[in-house]
C-alpha cells in the first residue's frame, strides 16, 4: 500500500505543484528586492534542471554525464533550489513552509518511485551507477556526453522555465498591486480616487 501511494504522489507531482502554486501567490507577501533575490536563486535552480535534461535520456539508459556525474537526481537538486529561491520571493514563512512539504513529499515519493523503475529495467547497471557517483567525482572523465539543447526540450525542460516566467510575473504583480515594489523603488504609490 505504502508503494502504491508514492507512485501516485510522484505522478501527480505536477497537478499538486499547480495547486501548491496557485496557493503559494494567493499567500506571497513580495516586494521588488525578495523577488530579485529569490527569482535569482529560482534562476540557477532552472540552469542546473536544464543542463541535466539536456544529458537525460528518460527511461532509456542510465546517464552518468553532465551534472550526473557529481549527484544522482540533479533535476530534483535543481527544484529544491528553485523553491527556496521561490520562498525567498514570497517573503513568507508559511509559504516557505507550504514550499519545503511540497518538495520534501513529493521529490521523495519521486525519487523512491524512480529508483525503483531503474532497478526494474536496468538492474546491475544502476546500482553500479549509484555506488560510481563517488568515483566520477574523482575522475571527470567517466562519461562525456555532451549537453544536447534538442534533449532537454525533448525532456520538456521549458515546462520548467515557462512555469517560472509565470511565477515572476505573478509575483510581480501581486507585489505592484499590493504596492511594495513602488514603495521598494522608492516611489509613491496614488491609488485611484485616494
Amino acid at each position: 500500500m505504502f508503494e502504491t501511494l508514492v507512485a501516485a504522489l510522484a505522478r501527480l507531482r505536477v497537478a499538486l505543484g499547480w495547486v501548491f502554486g496557485l496557493l503559494v501567490i494567493i499567500l506571497a507577501n513580495p516586494t521588488a528586492r525578495t523577488i530579485a533575490v529569490g527569482m535569482s536563486v529560482a534562476v540557477v535552480g532552472e540552469a542546473i534542471r536544464i543542463w541535466a535534461a539536456g544529458h537525460l535520456n528518460k527511461a532509456r539508459e542510465v546517464t552518468s554525464s553532465g551534472p550526473y556525474r557529481f549527484v544522482g537526481h540533479p533535476l530534483y537538486l535543481g527544484s529544491s533550489i528553485m523553491g527556496l529561491g521561490l520562498a525567498i520571493a514570497c517573503r513568507s514563512v508559511f509559504v516557505a513552509a507550504l514550499i519545503a512539504l511540497y518538495l520534501a513529499t513529493t521529490i521523495t515519493a519521486a525519487i523512491k518511485s524512480e529508483e525503483a523503475f531503474l532497478r526494474r529495467h536496468f538492474g546491475e547497471q544502476y546500482d553500479l551507477y549509484r555506488r560510481g557517483v563517488e568515483e566520477r567525482r574523482r575522475n571527470p572523465g567517466a562519461m562525456r556526453r555532451r549537453f544536447s539543447v534538442q534533449q532537454a526540450i525533448a525532456n520538456r525542460e521549458h515546462r520548467a522555465l515557462i512555469g517560472l516566467a509565470i511565477a515572476i510575473l505573478l509575483l510581480g504583480l501581486k507585489a505592484t498591486y499590493n504596492g511594495s515594489f513602488w514603495r521598494a523603488a522608492g516611489t509613491q504609490v496614488v491609488r485611484p480616487g485616494g
